[in-house]
């Protein structure tokens, strides 16, 4: 074989294994190529992806960004409510509450425009309360056409609702005619509705187009509408509580002089009495000494021997003289106190004294009925500030009062202890006793108990007024407990001394 055969055999080789090697090469490249396409494609994927991700951070963001703006809007608006609430709370004034609604007020709650209205008896149209953000001009065009859906308002008035240009039950022509008559796009109306007084209408609205209200916007109307009917009330009820407190001063200033001048005829009527009292008292004394000293002269013989039965007579005058010179005494005492003319002479006293001898002046009269005296004092009983002789005689006439309605074998009990008031005397008897009806009057003068056995015992009525009239010039109390059947217990107080 040729070196030309052989050298195109080696080509020929050498093209099948070039061949074989580029196939060999092809494959591997299409493989590449493969894998670069899957590649490509999750790249596009991921870029789809992250597109989206990025779409849906821009909504979020744009989102986020609006809920911020609704949120320092509401934020906004509840400040400016709680503001409005607090100036509106603090007036008492009627006039004023709405002049509290300010056109800056009104743009922090979202709103331009401001109209509050009502109908009033005594008006023939509506009433414009407040007109926040229009002309007189505007104003006055207003409230003649707000007569003319006069039905419309009166049914929100009536069915206590709020509506808004964005509620769904709102009547499409009724919201138009709203717009018109005030000149806005979006508004907000809720009635505002006190307990008392005329109800109304309060109407906010934004005149931009771009205005967007909401729900929340709805119920910011609606609290600061409430917000005005409690003001309302609150104002009225201050209107009213001032009238009456007037109205109160003036009848107290009236009775005030009334009672006055009864006062001063009651002091002068009193003054009359005690000076009559005085003067017939003392007229009295000097026929009653004469009688008596008369009637002594008989009896004792010095004219002559005076028959049994003339002397029993003026034994009678002799006595009934002295009962009625002792009820000239008590009256002109009575007299004293009540005028203030009675001195007394205040200095410590010991009451143990005081009852020792009382029980000793009645000693002889007790045995004699067999009533028991007993007194109850303790050994460290403080003395009182008293008129020794003024206080005694208190004891002398409760004890003797004991006595005279006390039957055969009862007992009457003095005791003597310390209370918060001072010192309190307690005289307690085993008598009859007295219904409780009569308690009360028992201390005036002249009165004395309708009883059957008041009947046979004698009595003035006055020696009770003057034993209170003791007491109370010293400052103390004096009270009765009695139950018919039962007995009676009087009690006083005197002040202790320090």
């Amino acid at each position: 074989m040729s070196d030309i055969e052989l050298l195109m055999n080696a080509l020929g080789m050498l093209g099948i294994v070039c061949s074989i090697g580029l196939g060999i090469w092809i494959v591997f490249l299409l493989s590449d190529i493969k894998q670069l396409r899957l590649s490509v494609d999750n790249l596009k994927h991921t870029l789809d992806e992250m597109d989206e991700q990025a779409k849906l951070v821009v909504r979020t963001d744009i989102e986020l960004n609006k809920a911020q703006e609704e949120l320092d809007k509401k934020i906004t608006g509840l400040y400016t409510l709680q503001t409005l609430s607090r100036q509106i709370s603090a007036t008492l004034d009627e006039a004023q509450i709405f002049s509290k609604i300010e056109p800056p007020l009104l743009a922090d709650l979202g709103f331009e425009k401001a109209v509050a209205f009502g109908w009033d008896e005594s008006h023939p149209g509506a009433v414009i309360r407040l007109s926040a953000g229009f002309s007189e001009a505007e104003t006055a065009a207003i409230s003649s056409l707000i007569d003319g859906e006069k039905t419309h308002f009166k049914r929100l008035i009536s069915d206590e609702r709020a509506v808004s240009s964005i509620s769904p039950s709102i009547d499409q022509g009724f919201r138009n005619k709203v717009c018109t008559i005030f000149k806005v796009t979006a508004f907000v109306i809720s009635p505002y509705l006190p307990k008392e007084g005329n109800k109304g209408i309060f109407l906010a609205g934004a005149e931009n187009p771009d205005t967007v209200i909401n729900e929340g916007d709805e119920e910011l109307i609606k609290i600061l509408a409430n917000q005005i009917g409690q003001a309302l009330d609150n104002a009225r009820l201050f209107e009213k509580t001032w009238q009456a407190h007037q109205e109160l001063e003036s009848r107290v200033e009236q009775r005030t002089r009334e009672l006055s001048q009864a006062f001063e005829e009651i002091k002068r009527v009193s003054q009359r009495k005690n000076d009559f009292v005085s003067n017939v008292s003392h007229e009295l004394r000097t026929p009653l000494t004469s009688i008596k000293g008369y009637a002594s002269i008989l009896l004792s013989g010095k004219l002559g021997v005076i028959p049994e039965e003339a002397h029993k007579r003026l034994e009678k005058i002799n006595k009934h003289s002295d009962e009625l010179v002792q009820f000239v005494n008590e009256l002109l005492d009575i007299a004293r106190i009540e005028s203030g003319r009675m001195t007394l002479k205040i200095a410590p006293v010991n009451l143990k004294n005081i009852v020792d001898e009382v029980g000793d002046m009645l000693t002889v009269q007790m045995k004699e009925r067999q009533i028991a005296f007993s007194s109850i004092l303790p050994d460290a009983i403080p003395e009182v500030m008293a008129d020794y002789s003024q206080i005694k005689r208190v004891f002398i006439n409760l004890v003797n009062n004991a006595f005279k309605y006390t039957q055969a074998g009862g007992r009457i009990t003095v005791r003597v202890q310390r209370v918060d008031t001072g010192i309190q005397v307690d005289i307690t008897d085993t008598g009859c006793g007295m219904p409780e009806d009569a308690l009360d009057k028992l201390f005036t003068e002249f009165y004395r108990v309708d009883t059957a056995i008041n009947q046979e015992v004698k009595g003035t009525g006055l020696g009770l007024a003057m034993v209170k009239h003791i007491v109370e010039a010293h400052k103390g109390n004096i009270w009765v407990k009695s139950k018919v059947g039962a007995g009676s217990t009087f009690s006083f107080t005197l002040p202790q001394s320090v």
